[in-house]
């Protein structure tokens, strides 16, 4: 496949000034939808108190908006074909903006969840379709910089999310973090409609695929409800996980051969043919296992043994933006000059360092013993994220673009998912274990016991004058798992971390990953061809 198969049909026609105008345009959409998925999480006990509704049911806000997303991703490179790209654009961007205002003035749990379905169906396709678009408009020779740009916006909102969103839930009310999305939504999609323009190369689908789309939104579905809900339910102990998964494998498998046999599917796994694009697709789903289950985890160490608050967690976070931000504006110049597999080498050494770190986790731990790894840990993300994505649609035809950023941020999705099922099933089983460990040194006739008991018993006289002092002797006891608790967390923490540090560790060093994508087309020279050219303009 020669250079010219791959640079934009339309670099000529773009002045720098309106390519920079449609990138701020799609990363503005894009940014929303990232930041609005994280900033929930946070919202979610005040949601709880103002719908007067359980933690169970109130789970269903996120799992709601990751399914609707795992549903239509898959869909994105087939609807913006049929729809074109700057209709089905707009499209979503309304559709995610009207549903964020009905979200923040909804008057139940049910209509919050329905239009959390809304949310991600118009919110899903944007991510790929903004990543197709700036490898598309940009030269070969800055396409590092605008998938720099790219994954800054991926990266960053996740992170700060947390932060925003604990601010606003603080000091205003859970409904704002829906109702800001609404002047970013109205400036985007203005911007969107008077910069942006439809792929003169893409060719409109003359037909449906009826079964294909049913077989995806039943297997993509059934597959995020499975990841969602499995630790709460007891994974496999459970009916409904076991039925869930099933459906999921026999749905995604009649998908896979029915889009193979198919003449126009919806998704056209063919592009998995190409070696860069194969091997850098599992690539990043092994990323977005590892960034996706520690940032999980640094959140949840900070707000469940440290005791910190919403704010407080989120600036944990907050260094790793900072160090991303960092990377990203010395690796965006580095893809078109330096070899990106070193790059990429580099940044996943750099994240095992990191990750390293994170192992030796107390409860005595200070801010800087988690901001520092964090930091680390962002500013290898910085070169991770450009080369990779470079690498992996460097072979990757014009025509075939978004049905490729489609298939990319599947399995980036599905890695993600994968990697907060496992951090929170490990979390639950080993804090379990450490708990047992420490019930079984808690010895009644122990004389430090015996005194920590009298203490709290003592402790407890303030309850009413009819408690029997049986009863307060029974509630001192009770007291005694808090501490223990805190013990068992703190060691499930340090338990899960190691393995799965280590695991990192291994895939940046493994030969595989040196050995990953080849170079961009740019770096490929045919010498004969060269050679002849050389003699040819010798001769007289």
């Amino acid at each position: 496949m020669g250079v010219s198969s791959v640079e934009p049909v339309t670099e000529g026609q773009i002045s720098p000034a309106r390519r920079w105008a449609i990138t701020f345009s799609v990363m503005m959409v894009t940014v929303m939808q990232v930041l609005d998925s994280s900033v929930t999480n946070v919202a979610l006990p005040h949601m709880q108190g103002s719908m007067s509704a359980g933690i169970e049911e109130m789970s269903w806000v996120i799992t709601s908006f990751l399914a609707a997303n795992a549903i239509i991703i898959p869909a994105t490179g087939w609807l913006s074909a049929r729809f074109g790209r700057r209709r089905f654009f707009l499209i979503c961007t309304v559709l995610f903006t009207v549903s964020s205002f009905l979200s923040g003035i909804a008057p139940s749990l049910e209509f919050l969840v329905a239009m959390r379905i809304l949310q991600g169906l118009g919110g899903g396709p944007v991510i790929p379709m903004a990543q197709a678009i700036m490898w598309e408009i940009f030269p070969l020779r800055q396409r590092g910089t605008a998938m720099a740009v790219w994954g800054g916006g991926i990266m960053l909102a996740p992170i700060l999310g947390p932060t925003v969103g604990g601010w606003i839930c603080d000091n205003w009310s859970w409904r704002w973090i829906f109702y800001i999305n609404l002047p970013i939504g109205l400036g985007g999609f203005l911007m969107v409609s008077v910069f942006l323009f439809d792929a003169p190369f893409v060719k409109k689908p003359r037909g449906i695929d009826i079964v294909g789309l049913v077989l995806m939104v039943l297997g993509f579905g059934f597959l995020q409800l499975c990841l969602d809900l499995g630790e709460k339910n007891d994974w496999f102990d459970s009916g409904l996980i076991i039925a869930l998964l099933m459906l999921a494998i026999c749905a995604i498998v009649a998908f896979v051969i029915r889009e193979l046999l198919a003449r126009e599917p919806i998704l056209d796994l063919s592009v998995f043919n190409d070696r860069n694009f194969a091997v850098g697709t599992m690539c990043i789903a092994l990323v977005a296992l590892g960034f996706n289950s520690s940032v999980l985890l640094v959140a949840l160490y900070a707000q469940k043994i440290l005791a910190w608050d919403a704010w407080n967690a989120g600036l944990v976070l907050a260094p790793g933006g900072l160090g991303t931000m960092i990377s990203l504006m010395i690796s965006g110049r580095l893809v078109a000059r330096a070899d990106q597999r070193l790059m990429l080498i580099g940044g996943c050494l750099l994240n095992a360092v990191a990750s390293t770190m994170m192992t030796s986790v107390t409860v005595g731990m200070d801010y800087w013993s988690l901001a520092w790894p964090r930091f680390l840990q962002g500013f290898a993300m910085g070169f991770i994220f450009p080369p990779l994505q470079t690498l992996t649609l460097a072979t990757i035809r014009l025509e075939r673009l978004g049905n490729a950023t489609a298939a990319y941020n599947v399995v980036r999705n599905i890695g993600g998912s994968i990697g907060v099922a496992l951090a929170t099933t490990l979390l639950v089983r080993r804090s379990q274990a450490h708990q047992t460990t420490l019930v079984s040194h808690l010895d009644i006739w122990d004389a430090d016991t015996t005194a920590k008991l009298k203490q709290w018993t003592a402790h407890c006289a303030a309850d009413p004058p009819h408690a029997s002092r049986a009863d307060r002797a029974e509630r001192a006891r009770a007291r005694a798992p808090r501490p223990r608790r805190s013990l068992a967390r703190s060691g499930r923490f340090a338990d899960h971390a190691r393995p799965r540090y280590r695991l990192i560790t291994l895939v940046a060093s493994s030969p595989r990953a040196r050995e990953t994508p080849r170079r961009s087309p740019r770096r490929r020279r045919r010498p004969r061809a060269a050679a002849r050219e050389r003699d040819r303009g010798r001769r007289p």
